[in-house]
């Protein structure tokens, strides 16, 4: 059973579709005697309420339940003037079920409503042909809407979730702090903000996960936040394992005074809707002490040109350009779409786009063979369709229930398909034993069969998804028989009828996903990081020439787009891969999140790096000559280690770059030393990767 917050959510919405779904009921068959009406008053609530991960409490929750009555009204009267033809009924359920299931690219609040809007087509496209029935059918879609949105706002609506631009707020805040002095605030506290900053620990209706402007661009000030206070508990863990703090030089800790004070104002800007502070201030400071920092390496007589300082503004350098994409992110959700590119463009590419096109990438984006999302769209829409034809070719008494047991049943892996198949076959059984026992005692009685569907329901709704996919199967078997003896004459044999639709419904579910892609997304995993680190292994190379072969002009930072692309594909299936059970046959562990961390960290490189670094005099060949090196050499580890995920072949141990040969005064010493940072670090992540992966023996 499921305990503590998750089982009052249970609880809490089995009341507020109980409440919904029985006032449009009765209201329409014993007050209106409309029962195509009832019908669909009935099944809407249950269909967006619990058949539904509506995201969000009380009026967010009411506000999206609302914004999908049209197109439940769209999918009702297709289904309706469909109903007549099964081959056009096929056609309907293979286009509706793979829009719907596709439709999670745009993010939990719009993915959301998906799952019984689907359940809406499915009542409407099946027989009997009855387009007079129509307007019914569409007044009880309304109404139930109406209700259940009326019962999110005001019945048990549930404590408001905490806005993303709250946590956002407080991390900032938390980041300024820190920034200005670290001992106010312990490195606990901050990793405790940075783990509250991912998305999968924020509440589903406030993840900037669409793909417009705003959510785009709060998502990318979230990623800048979480970095921001990382690299606060790094160079904290640095000094403690120094014994005691370094001396600050000056231009870093004037710096680092604007990183807090920037901080401070977007955190308070957050809280009080306001927008940001403006970018400009921040991003004069970081080239300021750029510029500054070119002379004094080359002066023998300054001992800001030692490499323990360099490295250290380095730390305090890469602190300021998250802290600077953070504010220029939040200004683009603010202000909205820019009138010309917002520089550098690969960092913020998506300023200047239309909505339109932002919307058409996402999707391009995701229709792929690769795509994770893709793939469940295609395996829901292939399972529906042949459930339909199946249903329509044999006339299946209520065949509806056929395509609700492939929609509810199926499952990411075969595996996990067959284990909920077990359990509701098991449900379904002892179910229909017992309304078929009820049936027979009660016969004809519609009092009695009213008087027990409030309670029913709410029973149901209540404890069949906290005691699991039997108790839910076979109390919600008990409910439907209830409900439809009191529409038409009912007998023991809708029991039966029943049983046969769901395990109908069931070897269909379980076919396809035996034929369309039964491994869910452990297979996807391993090529989505593959294709990802060997697009990561291409941009270190790159960004290196670029900061090296510019001498007279602003480098220009590479493409990182296609590295964006493979990023996305691989958090979903990342994502997919963290929500199934685990399989014996798996014979390989990666550290997963580790190859997500150090694609962020290559891309953040090869996008900030051209940015901030002065333009370059010539380098001294021999550190030239390691950049170049240390580039090829980790390109080639992320080839290697991507191999070890998509073959069982043993491969060499990769070297580890050596320092560089740096020179001892020389204006070009703070680009070096940067890039010797950058590359280092992606070093010391691709080791800790590649230490990971195991071959079962």
């Amino acid at each position: 059973m499921t305990p503590g917050p998750a089982g009052a959510v249970v609880l809490r919405r089995s009341i507020q579709v109980t409440c919904s779904a029985s006032v449009g009921f009765y209201a329409f068959l014993y007050g209106l005697q409309q029962p195509a009406a009832a019908l669909y008053a009935l099944f809407t609530p249950i269909a967006l309420g619990l058949l539904s991960t509506i995201p969000g409490t009380g009026r967010q929750q009411a506000w999206i339940t609302l914004r999908t009555l049209p197109f439940g009204v769209v999918l009702v009267a297709l289904g309706t003037a469909l109903a007549g033809s099964t081959a056009a009924a096929v056609g309907g359920m293979l286009i509706v079920g793979f829009l719907l299931t596709f439709s999670v690219v745009a993010g939990p609040r719009t993915a959301g409503p998906a799952p019984g809007l689907q359940l809406l087509y499915i009542l409407a496209c099946f027989p009997p042909y009855a387009p007079q029935t129509l307007g019914a059918r569409l007044t009880g879609v309304a109404v139930g809407v109406a209700l259940l949105a009326l019962c999110q706002v005001f019945v048990l609506s549930g404590p408001p979730a905490t806005s993303f631009r709250i946590l956002l707020a407080d991390t900032l805040e938390a980041a300024a702090a820190a920034a200005a002095d670290p001992t106010r605030v312990s490195a606990a506290r901050l990793r405790e903000l940075s783990e509250g900053m991912r998305l999968s620990q924020v509440p589903p209706v406030e993840r900037p996960t669409g793909p417009g402007r705003r959510d785009r661009a709060l998502a990318q000030a979230g990623a800048a936040a979480r970095r921001i206070v990382d690299q606060l508990v790094s160079q904290s863990a640095a000094s403690m394992t120094r014994g005691a703090p370094p001396r600050t030089d000056r231009p870093s800790a004037a710096l680092r005074e604007r990183v807090a004070r920037t901080c401070k104002d977007m955190g308070a800007a957050l809280r009080a809707g306001e927008p940001p502070p403006a970018a400009d201030a921040l991003e004069k400071a970081i080239r300021r002490f750029q510029a500054e920092r070119t002379p004094r390496a080359a002066d023998p007589e300054d001992p800001g040109a030692d490499t323990g300082v360099l490295r250290r503004q380095a730390a305090v350098l890469t602190l300021a350009e998250s802290t600077w994409i953070a504010v220029t992110a939040l200004g683009v959700a603010v202000v909205g779409r820019r009138s010309a590119p917002l520089p550098p463009r690969e960092l913020f590419w998506y300023a200047d786009l239309p909505t339109t096109q932002l919307w058409a990438r996402r999707i391009a984006g995701n229709a792929t063979h690769r795509s994770v999302w893709f793939q469940n769209a295609v395996r829901v829409a292939c399972g529906l369709a042949l459930a339909r034809l199946v249903a329509g070719t044999l006339d299946l008494a209520h065949g509806f229930w056929v395509l609700l047991a492939v929609l509810t049943l199926g499952r990411t892996t075969v595996g996990a398909t067959w284990r909920a198949v077990r359990q509701a076959m098991v449900g379904n059984l002892v179910g229909a034993v017992a309304a078929g026992a009820l049936l027979i005692a009660l016969g004809r009685h519609l009092d009695a069969y009213a008087v027990l569907l409030v309670p029913g329901m709410l029973i149901a709704f209540a404890l069949g998804p906290r005691l699991g996919i039997a108790y839910a199967q076979g109390l919600f078997t008990l409910v439907v028989s209830l409900a439809f003896a009191q529409i038409t004459p009912t007998t023991w044999r809708l029991s039966e009828a029943r049983i046969v639709d769901v395990v109908t419904g069931s070897v269909i579910g379980l076919l396809c996903g035996l034929l369309a892609w039964p491994a869910g997304a452990r297979r996807e995993v391993r090529r989505t990081m593959a294709s990802l680190l060997r697009s990561c292994g291409t941009l270190v190379p790159a960004t290196v020439e670029a900061l090296l072969a510019s001498t007279a002009a602003v480098p220009s930072p590479p493409a990182t787009l296609p590295t964006l692309h493979h990023l996305r594909l691989a958090e979903a299936a990342y994502a997919q891969f963290r929500s199934e059970p685990p399989a014996a046959w798996e014979g390989m562990q990666a550290d997963w999140h580790g190859v997500l961390i150090v694609a962020y960290h290559t891309v953040l490189g090869a996008q900030r790096l051209p940015c901030f670094e002065a333009p370059l005099p010539d380098v001294p060949p021999d550190a030239g000559a390691w950049a170049r090196r240390t580039a090829a050499e980790l390109a080639a580890d992320a080839d290697r280690i991507a191999a070890h995920f998509t073959t069982v072949e043993r491969h060499a141990p990769g070297r580890r770059p050596p320092g560089p040969p740096l020179p001892e005064h020389h204006p070009a010493l703070p680009t070096v030393i940067d890039l010797e940072v950058w590359l280092t670090d992606i070093d010391r992540q691709l080791t800790r990767i590649e230490d990971s992966v195991r071959l079962k023996t």
